[in-house]
């Protein structure tokens, strides 16, 4: 069946099962492979776009649930929103698998709240989990892309030999 899809501001048909889950229609069908799979569940975020402007889980939602809405997915931001460059500025990223749907959820967060205090980060953050335990830098770095002064974050170690 073929469903046409707004995926980063462009208006894409694509051949899909209406239940088939967005996530793999990106990944599979659109080659749009930033947005990750992880958990399958909805749990832990990896696979996280904004449907307009909304954090969804893209592993959960059915291309048939889309309909009109806008996607955006990590490769819509162009490289260049300042939340990615907060990110790299704070050395967020360590394994990387997590990151996209990290910065695609804080992207969300500074929509709705522009100075965002911690508990609203750390609520907007949680169901995003890294394996690496960046959190503080995650919370540092939206601070800073909201033209906040973040807090200190630690400073990325060197791996021991």
């Amino acid at each position: 069946m073929a469903t046409t899809l707004d995926v980063n501001g462009k208006s894409l048909t694509v051949k899909a099962a209406p239940d088939t889950p967005l996530l793999w229609v990106l990944r599979d069908e659109l080659q749009l492979t930033g947005t990750k799979f992880g958990c399958g569940m909805a749990q832990c975020g990896a696979c996280t776009v904004l449907m307009d402007g909304q954090a969804i889980r893209a592993c959960v939602t059915p291309i048939e649930a889309v309909g009109a809405a806008k996607i955006t997915t990590i490769e819509g931001l162009g490289g260049t929103h300042p939340v990615q460059a907060a990110w790299i500025k704070h050395d967020v990223a360590q394994c990387g698998y997590c990151q996209s749907g990290q910065i695609m959820s804080a992207v969300a967060l500074l929509a709705t709240k522009p100075k965002p205090s911690d508990a609203d980060i750390d609520g907007a953050m949680d169901g995003n989990i890294c394996r690496c335990g960046t959190y503080q830098r995650v919370r540092a770095a939206i601070k800073d892309a909201a033209g906040m002064t973040p807090a200190a974050a630690p400073a990325a170690q060197p791996a021991k030999a």
